[in-house]
């Protein structure tokens, strides 16, 4: 899991106590004072009986009257929120102070304590018994029970009402064990306390075991080490530590234990690099795997040495393949590279059990084989009934599916909502919408939808206005970034996929979606790729796929796996602004036909949220591909260095060119082509996408401007900075970018050693043209030009 500051900034919906998911059973208490004051009362913004859950008789200070809510499954909770006792303006009960209690499986409770250590929720509760408080948690909690219990000072009448906000937690982590964090007191910088200190486990002899604490709160640490992303506490905080020799070893060892067997296909460390204090990422790590918690470790581990990295310090996820091995708990030991070794959040993917036959051998033979071979003959017959008719449902749904819909105009208010619609790709599901009484789904902080004017760019060039005539350099009002432009380059999931002129937009009509409708209850979640302003990239599984698309879709051989698809979602609360561009790049989408751009596969627009869903690439995105390797050596074969030979380079790089060369013949501009955008399947196939704005780990390569506008400056050609231009010829300079990253192996970003003001500045002196650029950039980009253009002027 991941963001820019915290998964619990996202993973913030309403688990069900409002609405009804959570059932009356699934809530109990310790007492009640009456039968209309039962847990099954104890509702958020709900009224039934008499208003509230209400423990019997005066809440002592010493008491400890609890309200206890199962959510079911192990889930990411973020946030609390309580009301009083209003009761139609009857009631005027209420909890000023609270704590909380956990635990994964009812029998072992914990006590929740914020990062301060503090386990009561002093400013967290109510002040009058109508108005909801609705608070973060700090740090969120890993948990399936809940129990909520009210403080008092003196003896008082206490009734709450309650929700419960976050989402499932997927990894199915239980506990981690390590060593304990140690204290890094490096001369001339503040000292740095790296212990894991939201740990809620067992300290003993120095080990930490049985919980769960900072290495999964969904918090990444920054690139400084000693920079918190939290208020008031010590440098260091968000990671956890260790010094090279000091555990007796040159690793450390940690175990991970979890609430099932698993599958595990890979395991995602981010770790700190910042080398020139002596911090890096593993060198290596080695797993072992355990199928039951009281089995011996199996003989053969998986092991992964990482590519270390002494040019650029930013901290990093290291993406560990544990090659879909079957297990319940995992010992993996992490050999340091350097001094010290930082992590700050831990996390695992895992995907469904294999099925294991038993061996002929332990069945029993007791006579009765005629009775047996009887009954497995009647078993096979009704299955053979019930496929038919699963699979005669089936066509009967798709041929109704295929019925043609009509989709308004984009100038027409567009409803695609619908009251029977279940939200599969949402976590958890939002109920459905039937009429006012019902209360909606929604997010608890809805994010600004509107960009502030990104203009004070031209702030960053005082000298340029004196430079020349507005005529000359502007021509009257420009430059200028209108509001539109920045709009349409965020995106509507935090990229830009193509612009065009307004009018080829506005002139596409129904027939241009040449895709068809894909019932989302087949979209089965598994990972969440990217967030961005308005949207989110989910990478899911789609049952069916192959035949529902057909003869000839492009889709990649799976050998009987699950089609692997990467899903755009609208959020629901996104401004009417942001559909009508979701589904103008469907539109747009829908008209591309390459083999090097991504393609389109089918939509779910008849019903919120709006989706579109294309292919998605088994080797990620080329940046991250080509970063982890080396170009092909004797010493590479001999360390077992993943490599790439300079032909393969150029077969990716004319790849790219190939698809560049497809959009601008449809007069298409990308606006954000890099090697992050270029996504790549097994056979090296390289497909042009637009998920790199979405996703955190390419945050540093866009400038923000005055608010939430943001620009990959340093792939951008000077107009397009400057003027706000942005054409074929701009696409060609990124083209050439892209082309340094890739034969540079995106060892660094472009004008790494220069800041994002300072890239600014420099593409002044390229406007101005006074010889005094600080890079060789443009002789690069123009020698590429003819091999994109096929030597057209541009």
């Amino acid at each position: 899991m991941t963001s820019d500051s915290s998964t619990a900034a996202h993973c913030r919906y309403p688990l069900g106590m409002e609405d009804g998911r959570i059932k009356d059973h699934d809530i109990t208490a310790s007492s009640q004072w009456y039968e209309t004051t039962g847990p099954q009362y104890a509702r958020l913004n709900r009224e039934e009986g008499d208003g509230a859950w209400c423990p019997a008789g005066l809440l002592q200070p010493s008491d400890t009257q609890y309200l206890q809510v199962d959510l079911g499954q192990l889930t990411f909770l973020t946030v609390v929120g309580t009301q009083g006792r209003y009761a139609r303006n009857s009631g005027k009960e209420f909890a000023r102070m609270y704590r909380l209690n956990y635990s994964h499986d009812g029998q072992l409770w914990r006590s929740w304590k914020n990062r301060l250590g503090n386990k009561v929720r002093k400013r967290g509760a109510n002040d009058n018994a109508y108005v909801s408080v609705i608070k973060d948690l700090h740090p969120p909690i890993i948990s399936r029970y809940i129990r909520l219990i009210p403080v008092t000072k003196m003896p008082t009448t206490v009734c709450m009402r309650l929700e419960l906000y976050g989402c499932p937690w997927h990894d199915g982590l239980t506990s981690y064990s390590s060593p304990e964090g140690q204290v890094m007191m490096p001369p001339g910088y503040p000292i740095a306390s790296l212990n894991d200190s939201t740990y809620d486990g067992a300290h003993e002899r120095g080990k930490l075991s049985g919980g769960l604490g900072q290495l999964t709160d969904g918090v990444t640490g920054q690139d400084d080490f000693l920079v918190t992303r939290q208020y008031h506490v010590w440098p260091g905080y968000d990671y956890v530590g260790w010094r090279n020799g000091s555990l007796g070893s040159g690793y450390v060892e940690m175990e991970f234990v979890f609430d099932k067997q698993r599958n595990f296909t890979s395991m995602k460390v981010h770790s700190n690099n910042m080398f020139y204090r002596g911090v890096k990422i593993f060198s290596s790590v080695s797993c072992s795997f355990k199928p039951r918690l009281i089995a011996n470790w199996e003989t053969e581990p998986v092991e992964f040495r990482t590519v270390l990295d002494d040019r650029n310090p930013s901290a990093r996820y290291v993406t560990v393949p544990l090659g879909r091995r079957n297990a319940k708990a995992l010992r993996c030991r992490f050999h340091f590279a350097d001094v010290w070794m930082m992590f700050s959040e831990i996390s695992f993917q895992s995907g469904r059990m294999g099925m294991t036959t038993p061996s002929t051998k332990d069945q029993p033979d007791d006579g009765n084989t005629p009775i047996l071979i009887g009954c497995l003959v009647t078993i096979i017959l009704l299955l053979v009934v019930i496929i038919f008719l699963i699979l005669w449902c089936q066509y009967v749904c798709k041929v109704l599916e295929k019925a043609p819909r009509r989709i308004l105009e984009e100038e027409v208010t567009v409803r695609l909502s619908s009251s029977s619609d279940t939200i599969i790709l949402q976590t958890p599901p939002v109920p459905p919408r039937v009429s006012q009484m019902d209360h909606p789904y929604e997010r608890v902080f809805l994010l600004d939808p509107q960009y502030q004017d990104p203009a004070g760019l031209r702030n960053k060039l005082p000298e340029l206005s004196r430079s020349c005539t507005p005529h000359q350099c502007f021509q009257s009002s420009v430059p200028h970034y209108a509001e539109t432009d920045i709009v349409s380059l965020q995106g509507v999931t935090g990229s830009n996929m193509y612009a065009v002129p307004a009018l080829t937009v506005d002139s596409l009509t129904r027939k241009d979606i040449s895709v068809a409708e894909f019932p989302r209850h087949r979209l089965l979640f598994r990972e969440k790729l990217g967030e961005g302003q308005f949207g989110e990239v989910h990478l899911c599984e789609a049952e069916g796929l192959p035949e529902f698309l057909g003869e000839g879709a492009p889709l990649p051989d799976r050998d009987g796996r699950p089609v692997l698809v990467a899903v755009k979602q609208l959020r629901a609360d996104a401004t009417n602004n942001a559909r009508n561009d979701f589904l103008k790049e469907i539109k747009i989408m829908s008209r591309l036909n390459d083999p090097n751009i991504i393609q389109l596969l089918c939509v779910c627009v008849s019903s919120d949220p709006l989706c579109m869903v294309t292919e998605y690439m088994d080797n990620g995105d080329l940046n991250m591909f080509l970063s982890q390797r080396e170009m092909e050596s004797t010493l590479t074969h001999a360390n077992n260095i993943p490599a790439v030979s300079l032909s393969d380079l150029l077969h990716m790089s004319v790849q790219i060119s190939s698809g560049m060369r497809y959009l601008a013949s449809l007069n298409f501009v990308h606006r954000d082509l890099a090697t992050r955008n270029c996504l790549l399947d097994r056979r090296l196939t390289i497909k042009i996408a637009d998920f790199g704005m979405s996703r955190n780990l390419y945050s540093s390569d866009y400038y923000r401007i005055q608010g939430r506008a943001v620009l990959p400056i340093r792939w951008m050609a000077w107009e397009s900075i400057l003027l706000g231009k942005f054409t074929t010829a701009s696409d060609v300079w990124a083209f050439g970018v892209t082309l340094w990253e890739i034969f540079t192996l995106c060892k660094e970003q472009p004008y790494s050693l220069l800041s994002d003001e300072q890239v600014i500045e420099n593409t002044g002196e390229f406007f101005r043209n006074q010889g005094r650029q600080v890079s060789d950039f443009s002789y690069l980009i123009y020698s590429f030009i003819h091999l994109y253009t096929g030597g057209k002027n541009i």
